[in-house]
């Protein structure tokens, strides 16, 4: 399984965002810092921010915070939010052609593989990605 760009644009946006709390950050600073495209950075803004994690201010001071405390922040709804589709095999898609169907215990299989990247990833949470100064920054009154 490879996870798309869009999803590792969303983790490490996050991530930025997470290191500065209490402050507004924009998108091209953020695409300045990792040296992606502020185009493909504002569909994932826009992503993130439909699902909850980002809360957006448009207009001149504006930009992106975190909407919720980086330990509300699961990386598996994160995962689950950007990534189109986890069809890993072809049966899992819903117009499948496979003459195994109903006979193959590889979906199975596959299927318990995805269950588990995904429980791992949903026992962790953003903060668990941030610099420990910066958690300690987070917890701070």
């Amino acid at each position: 399984m490879r996870l798309t760009v869009m999803t590792d644009y969303a983790l490490r946006l996050l991530m930025y965002v997470g290191q500065r709390p209490g402050r507004l950050c924009t998108i091209a600073e953020v695409a300045h810092a990792y040296g992606i495209s502020e185009a493909h950075l504002m569909k994932v803004t826009h992503q993130l921010g439909r699902a909850g994690f980002l809360e957006t201010l448009r207009g001149k001071g504006g930009g992106i915070r975190l909407a919720n405390d980086p330990a509300k922040i699961s990386l598996g709804a994160v995962v689950r939010a950007i990534e189109p589709d986890f069809a890993l095999v072809e049966c899992f898609e819903t117009c499948s052609r496979c003459t195994l169907s109903g006979h193959c215990r590889l979906a199975g299989v596959v299927s318990g593989a995805l269950g588990a990247f995904l429980a791992h990833l949903e026992a962790h949470t953003l903060a668990d990605l941030l610099q420990p100064q910066d958690a300690a920054r987070i917890a701070a009154p």
